[in-house]
């Protein structure tokens, strides 16, 4: 006797569990999608990040990459200045950090080499009033031409001081949500795969299974046994690295703070490229480079 046949199943309400063999073509046909338009890029040709930038970090602002040629990167992570009065914050309104961002988002798509991902960890700010700032630059990604990818939620579980802004405690009068999570938006440039030929992917099925997920629990790491005011975990960059990148990838960070997302390119093959306007980070960074170089080649 013959196996049994699995039938194919398509979209005939939202939410359905279908998966193996499923035809979304109706509900890619809606005008819901149809009117939500890819912009196409033109050009299909990688250039080479030059040697003398390979695995550097550079003190200057990444407003301007000059040294970067057209589509040499294959990756962005970053986690940009907040604006909140940190000591390497300005006081700029919103406006002026929108614009900020924007010139540095203008020049990471430039950058990015055609499928190319940018993945930015972000938070919302206050209460009185909320700003939603993970709106903003998604808002802002959109207007430069990127294709929005999907968002992921960071549970920041088991780490960090608990929140209290409670608002009126346990009255109608004005209570306030506590934050208990973090954004990583995920963007692409100008098409939605990636050339895989000779290339090499470095991620366990395992790993594969878990972080296609869009609900991250990592333990928030700790300043001060980093030396920076607001370090992202290493799990985070090595996670969208192993996701997004093959080995031997270029990955960028125009905001390298104190080193994460070249820490964990070195410790998965890949190479690194960063931008820091504050030198004594620039130190702290390469510092921990060295250490971990020495660790991983004695």
């Amino acid at each position: 006797m013959g196996g049994i046949r699995k039938k194919s199943t398509q979209t005939s309400e939202f939410g359905t569990k279908g998966k193996i063999a499923h035809d979304s073509s109706k509900f890619y046909s809606r005008k819901m999608m149809t009117s939500m338009k890819l912009n196409g890029e033109e050009t299909t040709v990688e250039n080479p990040l030059p040697t003398n930038l390979r695995n550097t970090i550079l003190c200057k602002s990444s407003e301007r990459m000059t040294e970067l040629p057209d589509n040499c990167i294959h990756l962005m992570i970053t986690s940009p200045p907040y604006n909140v009065g940190k000591e390497y914050d300005k006081d700029m309104d919103i406006h002026e950090y929108r614009n900020f961002l924007l010139r540095v988002w203008r020049e990471t798509y430039r950058v990015l080499a055609p499928g190319g991902r940018a993945c930015i960890n972000v938070a919302n700010l206050g209460r009185k009033p909320y700003i939603p700032l993970h709106a903003f630059v998604i808002e802002d990604m959109l207007s430069v031409g990127f294709i929005i990818r999907g968002e992921i939620i960071w549970v920041k579980k088991g780490g960090g001081a608990p929140s209290t802004a409670w608002g009126t405690w346990m009255s109608a009068k004005n209570p306030v949500l506590r934050d208990e999570h973090e954004y990583i938006l995920v963007f692409s440039k100008g098409k939605l795969d990636r050339d895989a030929k000779g290339k090499r992917s470095t991620i366990a099925k395992e790993e594969f299974l878990e972080f296609t997920k869009s609900v991250w629990y990592i333990k928030p790491e700790s300043a001060k046994k980093i030396g920076h005011p607001a370090p992202f975990p290493e799990e985070l960059p090595y996670r969208l690295i192993q996701l997004y990148t093959f080995k031997e990838d270029v990955v960028l960070d125009p905001f390298m703070g104190s080193g994460q997302t070249a820490i964990a390119c070195l410790k998965t093959d890949r190479i690194f490229i960063g931008y820091e306007v504050d030198s004594n980070y620039v130190k702290l960074a390469n510092k921990r480079i060295g250490v971990l170089k020495g660790r991983l080649f004695d």
